[in-house]
């Protein structure tokens, strides 16, 4: 790329390039690069279509469409990602926020609650959601990382929910104290046999904590199972993601320990995405 080239030139190269990487929608990472490249907001890219770029700006968008062609990706080129409305900060010490876990926020709002325990609060995106959605609830976050904990913290700060919003670094319950009227998680429930199918974008460049428990996928389910219910309050909740083929196993572990109405929540492809459960009152 030159600073001789249009804004709408230079998208069409970085497209090929992006194209010939591999990389899934390729058109749509050229045109939010070319913004962040810019510094302008993505629905004004076509109005800076016809100018010329700048040598800046053409060497910062090289740059930028060189590391997403490594498969880099995009939400940590530009150091945030959204989710359900809120713009987040993200990095390599968490999660991507991802817009099936919505499902899991619209499920939890659903019903009233005012103390919640995010278990594995990784970039803090559920926990804050639900506070910035519930400004009378108040909750905890917990995470094993304490870079995911920092990162959780700074986000909580910028969403305005930080004086109802603890983020402790622990290793699942063991630093949590009180009852909870709501436990969500999303907690790492990829197998070891399944992270080779990932993509390069996850398997190289998220946490591997955040993804796999280098064993079944079931582990994590196994201890939050096993000790959710001396957190929960009378008929309190506790929903958890899943992967599409965990259901049954995640749904018998909750009804080995006497949780109640456990239900199975598909996500908006389909397929099995949240396993409820209910503390009997």
């Amino acid at each position: 790329m030159t600073g001789a080239q249009t804004a709408a030139q230079a998208m069409v190269d970085a497209t090929a390039r992006l194209r010939a990487a591999g990389v899934d929608d390729p058109a749509r990472d050229a045109r939010l690069l070319l913004a962040h490249a810019a510094r302008v907001e993505a629905s004004r890219v076509t109005l800076i279509a016809p100018e010329e770029l700048s040598v800046e700006i053409a060497e910062r968008y090289d740059q930028l469409i060189s590391l997403r062609a490594i498969r880099v990706p995009v939400s940590h080129l530009l150091g945030e990602r959204e989710f359900y409305g809120r713009r987040f900060r993200v990095s390599r010490d968490v999660l991507d926020p991802r817009p099936e876990t919505e499902i899991l926020i619209e499920v939890a709002l659903s019903e009233p609650f005012d103390h919640v325990l995010d278990l594995g609060v990784g970039s803090g995106c559920i926990l804050i959601t639900l506070l910035a959605e519930r400004t009378s609830a108040s909750g905890i976050g917990i995470d094993l990382s304490e870079a995911a904990c920092l990162q959780a913290s700074a986000n909580a700060v910028q969403h305005k929910v930080q004086g109802r919003a603890e983020i402790l670094q622990s290793n699942w319950f063991e630093n949590i104290d009180g009852k909870f009227d709501l436990i969500v998680s999303n907690p790492p429930y990829i197998s070891l046999s399944e992270m080779n199918e990932l993509s390069p974008e996850v398997r190289e460049y998220e946490p591997r904590l955040a993804l796999t428990d280098e064993g079944d996928g079931l582990e994590a389910y196994r201890h939050i199972a096993a000790s959710a219910p001396d957190f929960m309050a009378p008929r309190g909740r506790i929903l958890v993601e899943i992967g599409s083929s965990q259901a049954a196993d995640v749904a018998s572990l909750f009804d080995a320990t006497g949780l109640s109405q456990i239900r199975v929540i598909p996500d908006l492809d389909g397929r099995d995405r949240v396993v409820s459960a209910r503390m009997p009152g």
